[in-house]
Parts: C-alpha cells; structure tokens; sequence
C-alpha cells in the first residue's frame, strides 16, 4: 500500500514537472510580449511587468507606428498571409499525393517496393543543408527567385515522404477484407480510396496534416534562402529581422512568437479529437 502511494506520488510529480517545462516557455513568451523594453532587460527579470501594455501587438499589427534603431520593421501581416498560403497549399499537395502514394506502397505489390519506401525515407533523412544548393540552381534555372510557388514545391519534396511515411502505417491498419468485398461488388480502386480507405483513415490523415503543417510554418532554412524579399518570405524570417544591426528588439520578437504560434494551436484544439484517434490508430495492424 505505501510503495502504491509512494509510485502515485512520483507520477503526480512528474506529470507536473512536465507541465511546468512545457508551459513555462509559453507564458514567458506571453509575459514578455505585454512587458515594455525595459523590463525586459532589467536584471533581475520581472516575472510580471509592473504595467502590462498591448503597444507590441498594436505595432506589430499595424495600428501603431513603429521605430526600431538602424532598421525597419518587417511586414508582419505580410509574412504571416505568405505562411499560410505556402503551408496550406505545400500541405494540401503533400497529402493529395500522400494519399495515393501511402495506399500503393500499402496495398499494391510490385517490382521493388520495400525498396522504393525505404529510398522515401531516406530522402528525409537528408539534411536540408544538402539540398539547398541543388535547389538553388533549379530556382535560378526556371527562373524562379524569390516565388512563393518555388517555395511550396520545395516544402512539398521535403515534407510529402514524411507524409507517405505515416499515411502508410494507417492504411495498412485497415482490414484488407473490406476492399477485397468491394472488388468483389465492382467497385474500382478508386471508389475504394473514395468510400472506404478515407473515411476510416480520416483521424490518420488529419493528424498527418497537421504536423505537416506544422513542419512547412516553422521551417527556416529554406524560406531565408530562397525567398529575398516579402514577396515570398515567411514569418519566421520576419520575426528573425527583428534583430537590426545594432541592436535586438526582445519585445515584438517575442510579440511574433506569441502571433506567430496562435494558428497552429487553434488548429491543434479545433481538431483534437482527431489527433487523439490518429495517434492509436496508426498503431494497430490487422
């Protein structure tokens, strides 16, 4: 009996340390985007300003002039509208393609498949840095510099065989008696997708896009190569020129963060049902 109390304890214990290491960073984040710039550098640091003010967001939204020494300040409206263009439609064409692609490699035999799924895994593997130089010279080619289009086309090719990936691990849970009953009656492979696979899939394939999303908004790398003005750039680039020559900016930095991460967790909350069944659903094979 005390060795179960004694386990209750430490669980309990560590389920709040947890807590405290996810949530903490977030309401740091929230805290120093309502704190003005001194308090932010004051040392030591105010846990809470002694006057809350909204004048970052104002800034940051446009309804508040803004001056920052040795610099301008970013567009922010503008690079938030070009993250979700880019990672909605990279995220759409990903799990357009996926679905087909994951349900090939899940159902169909042919010449070379164990082969071909692990080339797709590879393929993430590969570090971005490895592949910015090929890309370049394809953007330059085409003649594509600083094109929103490119930059999807490229969060596609990196993102699509993760999506693949996981897409696969979900149709192969699905008994494979039920589409053997519809080719049976008729149907073709497609009405099976259409009728069958993607209703039963649908908690996989809402999971899928979501960390899908997730990938394309946070990437870096790609969007600070390819994309030299805010025709194309994204948020993480703008909140990143935050930091001018001279100086940093901690309080709209800090105040982009917090913009920045609304979409994805009003997303993640809207469809959470989702995420739970696609987490265990994926796991289990016939």
């Amino acid at each position: 009996m005390k060795n179960s109390r004694t386990k209750t304890v430490v669980l309990y214990l560590a389920g709040a340390a947890l807590f405290l290491y996810i949530i903490l960073p977030f309401l740091w984040l929230i805290i120093s985007s309502i704190s003005n710039k001194v308090e932010l550098i004051a040392v030591p640091p105010h846990w809470w300003p002694e006057e809350p003010t909204l004048n970052n967001y104002l800034q940051l939204l446009g309804f508040k002039e803004v001056s920052i020494s040795a610099g301008e300040v970013p567009p922010f409206g503008t690079a938030m509208r070009n993250s979700l263009l880019i990672g909605c439609s990279a995220t759409l064409l990903c799990v357009v393609i996926g679905i087909f692609a994951a349900y090939a490699f899940a159902r169909m035999k042919f010449r070379g498949r164990d082969k071909m799924m692990i080339s797709v895994i590879a393929m993430r593997m590969l570090p971005e840095m490895a592949l910015v130089l090929p890309l370049y010279m394809i953007m330059v080619k085409f003649n594509m510099t600083d094109s929103k289009i490119f930059l999807t086309i490229v969060y596609t090719s990196f993102v699509l065989p993760f999506v693949i990936w996981i897409l696969r691990s979900y149709f192969e849970s699905i008994p494979v008696s039920l589409e053997e009953a519809a080719l049976i009656d008729g149907a073709s492979r497609f009405t099976i997708i259409r009728k069958i696979i993607l209703p039963l899939a649908m908690p996989g394939i809402v999971t899928t896009c979501i960390f899908a999303l997730l990938t394309c908004w946070d990437e870096f790398l790609f969007a600070l190569i390819f994309a030299s003005t805010y025709n194309a750039k994204t948020l993480t680039i703008a909140i990143s020129e935050f930091t001018t020559r001279h100086m940093i900016d901690y309080g709209l930095m800090m105040t982009g963060g917090m913009l920045a991460s609304l979409p994805p967790i009003v997303f993640a909350v809207c469809l959470q049902k989702y995420i739970v069944r696609g987490l265990t659903e994926g796991s289990v094979k016939e």
